[in-house]
């Protein structure tokens, strides 16, 4: 897995940044063990397992920096023209990953707790739960963030805290030139609590290219519940790799839902889940369409270490013009995971002779009393119902359209907010109808 790419100039200055950072920053010694494994690790490449076809390299290389420019002063209005605010959420706005306060509406403080990750080291739930992710050690990007985040978010549900409003996270990236941003967000939900997180995303008055590379640590504690919504909708000069790593505790329950309908280059998504306890649930929906020549590549892991879990996964993609799809699903069932339930599956609809996909399910299971399967298709729209819909006076691209949707079908209607359901389709909608003005 150790891969170092040395012949990228970031990568040769950032011993330099990082001892300039280490003096004043939060955590010095667990950031100095992250900077030491990601000198290890390196950046990864075309040779690295994981991200055989997603190359980050060209994206690293245009003289890229890691100083965050001064947040710029914004209006309610310039919030409002970004099209992503929901009606009846609680909102938190970050800049580059630090917290807006004067924009944020946010929930009741004896429900849930919303912070700067940076102001949050004396809480309790901070210290027990803070870097603490399984297969954290094992992310290139994951030890960079370790080791040289700016700032993120700190949110605690409290005790038995039935959260009724959705919480509203949107983040926005400015730039000055070339940028790496490096958010790091830390979510608890305390026992019995529920809480429901949508996270948006856009781009504000860049100068030249901005790369994310987030972080997000997410604990379901005893009967707890969390609802996960991404809504990944940020425009060109944008790069993502967003990092989740969920540790669900007993009878507790993860949902996510990744919809990824955005205008960025490249976008990698890492989703690793852990059931560290008996009798959890977990279930994970993804929809992604790439056009253009962009990349959109979804990995994701479920690791089964306990008894009478479940997880359900199913994720669709839609490929145009140039773009490329990757998905890497694997479930994993420990031994002393005995009646785990465990599905995936993963469908693909391919539109254009120049798009491509590469999809590998995976299982590997070491318990005998277990059910699982995967499975995964790649496929076009079928002429039969073109033809079914043409026949009935209805266009060619919009018949195209209407099946697209369909075959998305199932993933939107999973998803438990209305107005976020209404945006999904939406977007979908402007991108299909985008592609097929091309």
């Amino acid at each position: 897995m150790t891969t170092i790419a040395t012949n990228i100039s970031l990568f040769d200055s950032l011993p330099e940044l990082f001892e300039e950072q280490i003096g004043s920053a939060l955590l010095p010694e667990t950031r100095r063990a992250a900077f030491q494994r990601f000198r290890e690790l390196g950046f990864p490449t075309v040779k690295t397992e994981d991200w055989k076809y997603t190359n980050m390299l060209p994206y690293l290389k245009n003289g890229i920096s890691i100083q965050l420019p001064a947040t710029p002063e914004l209006t309610a209005a310039q919030l409002e023209a970004t099209g992503l605010l929901l009606p009846d959420t609680y909102r938190v706005v970050l800049v580059n990953g630090e917290l807006q306060p004067q924009l944020s509406e946010l929930p009741p403080a004896a429900q849930v707790t919303v912070r700067k990750l940076s102001e949050a080291a004396e809480e309790a739930a901070f210290q027990q739960y803070f870097s603490k992710s399984r297969k954290l050690d094992e992310h290139h990007f994951a030890q960079l963030n370790t080791a040289l985040f700016t700032d993120g978010l700190f949110i605690e549900a409290k005790a038995k805290a039935m959260v009724e409003q959705p919480l509203h996270i949107i983040q926005l990236y400015h730039s000055t030139g070339n940028l790496l941003v490096q958010p790091r967000h830390l979510w608890v939900v305390q026992p019995g609590a529920s809480l429901q997180i949508i996270e948006s995303a856009a781009a504000l008055s860049l100068s030249g290219s901005v790369l994310v590379n987030s972080v997000i640590e997410a604990v379901t504690t005893e009967r707890a519940q969390l609802s996960h919504y991404q809504l990944q909708t940020a425009g060109q000069q944008t790069r993502f790799i967003n990092q989740t790593l969920v540790q669900q505790h007993g009878k507790s329950l993860y949902n996510n839902y990744t919809f990824t309908l955005t205008g960025a280059d490249i976008i990698r998504n890492n989703l690793n889940i852990s059931l560290d306890d008996e009798r959890t649930e977990t279930h994970l929906y993804g929809f992604y369409l790439a056009m253009g020549n962009q990349l959109v590549d979804n990995h994701t892991s479920v690791d089964h270490r306990m008894p009478n879990c479940e997880s359900n996964e199913l994720y669709r993609g839609v490929m145009l013009d140039k773009s490329t799809g990757v998905f890497n699903g694997k479930i994993y069932v420990h031994e002393d995971a005995q009646k785990t339930n465990a599905f995936q599956q993963n469908n693909n609809l391919v539109l254009s002779p120049d798009a491509n996909i590469y999809t590998k399910p995976q299982l590997e299971i070491f318990a005998d009393d277990v059910k699982c399967s995967h499975g995964t298709t790649i496929g076009q729209v079928s002429e039969d119902a073109l033809f079914y819909l043409k026949a009935r006076g209805i266009g060619d691209m919009t018949a195209r359209s209407m099946l697209v949707k369909a075959f998305a079908f199932d993933i939107t209607a999973q998803v438990k907010i209305p107005a976020v359901r209404k945006q999904v389709e939406q977007l979908a909608a402007q991108y299909l109808s985008a592609a097929a003005n091309n």
